[in-house]
């Protein structure tokens, strides 16, 4: 992990500490635990962030909000720092342009580190694509996620996507 992305992770989950984020699981049962094991919370992660980028890619805004927590932080080096409400917001009016956006995850970059008595960090590299004057347009972009495991599932409470 780069120094710059170190940063922004320890400044996000010390804000996060800050602004009263909901209370992760610290009943950490039997199948919590199996599930935090290193291979099987990759494979978790993995498989949350493929069901996020589903609903992304389907422009499916009422699924894609049920992979959210709802005391979401979202930084964008570009655009700064969002909630919950605006960056749903946003989906909607992504999902409203004539010109679909798809995203999928640059194969090979995924890293997922457990975070104790609450979830998992995931970095890795995407690449969003969408048409425009009749041709393709990707940019290819770094992230970091905050997984956040619940009684019931995952939930992304932090974002952090930079490289734009």
């Amino acid at each position: 992990m780069t120094t710059s992305a170190l940063t922004i992770l320890l400044g996000m989950l010390v804000l996060g500490r800050q602004a009263g984020a909901q209370t992760p699981i610290h009943d950490v049962t039997s199948v919590t635990r199996r599930a935090l094991s290193p291979s099987n919370l990759h494979s978790e992660i993995a498989a949350a962030d493929s069901a996020l980028f589903t609903a992304f890619n389907q422009r499916d805004l009422t699924k894609l909000r049920s992979y959210f927590a709802r005391d979401l932080e979202f930084y964008q080096d570009n655009e700064g720092v969002m909630r919950y409400a605006q960056t749903m917001k946003d989906f909607g009016q992504m999902f409203g342009q004539p010109a679909p956006i798809r995203r999928e995850l640059v194969p090979g970059s995924l890293e997922v580190y457990p975070i104790k008595d609450y979830g998992a960090i995931e970095i890795g590299r995407h690449r969003f694509c969408h048409v425009e004057n009749g041709k393709n347009d990707c940019g290819t972009f770094s992230f970091v996620h905050i997984w956040r495991r619940t009684k019931a599932a995952w939930k992304l409470s932090r974002a952090v996507s930079y490289g734009h």
